[in-house]
């Protein structure tokens, strides 16, 4: 695994849990203020890697579609457990991806989303009523191995993004490495 892929990945896994996608939207601060509540945060956000909605069209039929976005953030009245109809897609820049396909991921989700549709939630949440949003925000996260040319093209468009800081996590191990957690003589 590439360097850069091990980054997008790390950065991926930290903002699927809510209380980090919280801190995601504290760098934006109008979707920051989007949330219902930050009394119980946990409540508020529910953070959806790589989801998934199902379609449903005209004459009834149902298809299930991947959306082309890194995460969906969907808010959450945490006293009615109902989601508030306010829906926000990040886009985290990918290793290698230009800036025309990452605004094409952008507009494949807001084609997907035209449709009537239906959150397949995870577990967790399956009680909560799962009806397309009224609102959808994208927003574009860039790292320190994405080209200036991509901000450019953000700003130019006027999209909203941030850059993320690079975690503090260890490195991949290379092949001839041993996990410094894992001692066997232990």
């Amino acid at each position: 695994m590439s360097n850069f892929q091990y980054r997008y990945d790390q950065l991926l896994s930290h903002y699927s849990s809510p209380l980090e996608a919280i801190a995601l939207l504290r760098e934006y601060r109008p979707y920051f203020e989007l949330i219902p509540s930050l009394r119980r945060p946990s409540d508020s956000l529910i953070s959806i890697p790589f989801p998934v909605v199902q379609l449903t069209q005209p004459n009834l039929t149902q298809s299930n579609l991947q959306l082309q976005c890194d995460l969906a953030l969907i808010m959450c009245d945490p006293d009615w457990k109902v989601k508030t109809g306010q829906e926000i897609f990040v886009f985290i820049h990918r290793p290698n991806e230009d800036y025309s396909a990452l605004l094409q991921r952008w507009r494949q989700v807001e084609v997907a989303l035209g449709e009537e549709y239906y959150w397949l939630l995870p577990w967790k949440h399956r009680s909560i009523i799962s009806d397309r949003g009224e609102h959808h925000y994208p927003l574009f996260v860039t790292l320190d191995y994405s080209p200036a040319r991509i901000t450019k093209g953000l700003e130019g468009a006027s999209l909203p993004h941030v850059k993320a800081s690079t975690l503090e996590i260890e490195p991949p191990l290379e092949d001839n490495q041993e996990d410094p957690i894992y001692d066997p003589t232990e």
